[in-house]
């Protein structure tokens, strides 16, 4: 039973994670924009030195 019970939870978690990001191009894009956000702090905290 809590095999059971662990394997649902477990499929519905893969489940949500996949629909997170409808394609492998959306998954790109999040990267992409994480990447220039990341770039943008870090040429702010040069401008401030």
């Amino acid at each position: 039973m809590l095999k059971r019970v662990l394997a649902v939870a477990i499929m519905l978690g893969m489940f949500g994670t996949l629909t997170a990001c409808n394609t492998v191009a959306g998954v790109g894009k999040d990267v992409q924009t994480g990447g220039e956000k990341v770039k943008d702090a870090a040429e702010d905290v040069q401008k401030k030195m």
